[in-house]
């Protein structure tokens, strides 16, 4: 069985291969021309249109890596039916069980790649993607950073420390602002709950401002709302906003942690995290859905008609998976089921349809 092995390996790691490199080459492609316009309006030198680009790729390959996985299967299995090599390991005692071992451990191998992948490279490559366009390109002022799961941020005269900044909503979470005279004392403090962009402007809610005289004496000041002219709006805070694709699963898992003991609602962020976990596991899925396309009826092989099949399946995948992690961040699905439903869904189809696929 190892000469078997090797072969059936060799060809669906050929196919894989080149179906990667595709999916890479015409994502760039693509991107590149949308993203031409945006460059030169920006006078961006040839150094940095290169560098967004080689950044750009660790998150392409995460992306495309299941659909890889998926075509490669597709592709191989339909040229072994199509040439009767399917029909000819039957006649010598080989199932189809045995014959998508070497696919399957490919898949396995490429999904725990891809959680490490996920974990280690593509967050830091999206980071810095973003960090060429924003402050390289387009010149925006990038005055903050984000250290220990908070926001810190210079602005004219203060400095903001924010726990937590919701991008979806334009609010922020936790919010203490230090209000600094020419040589850097304190004059003024603002601690408040939170803040939400409202009419074009700032509204905080339970906040506390502490003015401090020349002697140093506080006073003190408790409202439950109030506008506070910040000369910030939520783009500036969106240029150093770490949110959950920028983190990987411990990062994201710390970050969690951190913000649930300090009170804020972490669902969306749990759906995000539970998806880092979900995601690599298609790769195996993938597979049993792909070869049972492939093996349906003998001699049914075709290049076009598997890649046709295999954009399907790969566009009804994430159709579902982006659905249901959207549902799960506005709470209507249980986060648990937000994230892995979509692989629940298509692991019941695999089963199904490879149960039926002739051994």
């Amino acid at each position: 069985m190892k000469i078997l092995d090797r072969y059936i390996l060799r060809e669906f790691l050929r196919f894989f291969f080149i179906t990667c490199l595709s999916f890479i080459a015409l994502y760039v492609i693509v991107d590149f021309f949308e993203k031409i316009r945006m460059f030169l309006s920006n006078n961006a030198n040839p150094l940095q249109i290169a560098s967004y680009f080689f950044y750009l790729i660790p998150m392409i390959i995460a992306l495309v890596l299941p659909f890889a996985i998926l075509l490669a299967t597709l592709l191989t299995y339909s040229s072994l039916s199509k040439f009767s090599e399917i029909t000819a390991m039957k006649a010598n005692g080989v199932s189809l069980y045995r014959m998508v071992l070497p696919a399957l451990t490919v898949a396995a191998i490429v999904g725990v790649f891809l959680f490490f992948f996920s974990e280690l490279i593509a967050p830091a490559s999206i980071s810095k993607t973003e960090y060429i366009v924003k402050i390289d390109v387009q010149k925006q002022k990038n005055q903050g950073f984000f250290k220990q799961d908070e926001i810190w941020y210079r602005s004219r005269d203060a400095i903001y420390n924010f726990k937590l900044f919701d991008v979806q909503n334009n609010s922020l979470r936790g919010i203490t602002i230090n209000y600094l005279t020419p040589d850097f004392s304190l004059k003024m403090r603002i601690d408040a709950k939170s803040a939400e962009w409202k009419n074009n402007q700032w509204v905080f809610h339970d906040l506390l401002t502490t003015s401090f005289d020349q002697n140093a004496s506080p006073t003190l000041q408790w409202d439950d709302e109030k506008v506070i002219a910040l000369p910030e709006k939520p783009n500036d805070f969106k240029i150093i906003q770490k949110d959950a694709e920028k983190m990987g699963y411990f990062e994201l898992r710390r970050y969690i942690k951190k913000i649930r003991a300090e009170g804020y609602d972490v669902s969306r962020y749990l759906v995000d995290l539970q998806g880092k976990l979900a995601f690599p596991f298609v790769c195996v899925i993938l597979v049993i859905i792909g070869m049972s396309f492939s093996l349906r009826s003998e001699r049914s092989g075709g290049v076009m008609q598997s890649v046709g099949i295999g954009i399907f399946i790969g566009a009804s995948y994430w159709i579902v998976h982006a659905f249901c992690m959207s549902l799960g961040r506005s709470g209507i699905l249980p986060v648990i089921l937000a994230a892995w439903a979509a692989n629940i869904l298509f692991s019941t189809a695999a089963a199904f349809l490879f149960y039926r696929v002739r051994t």
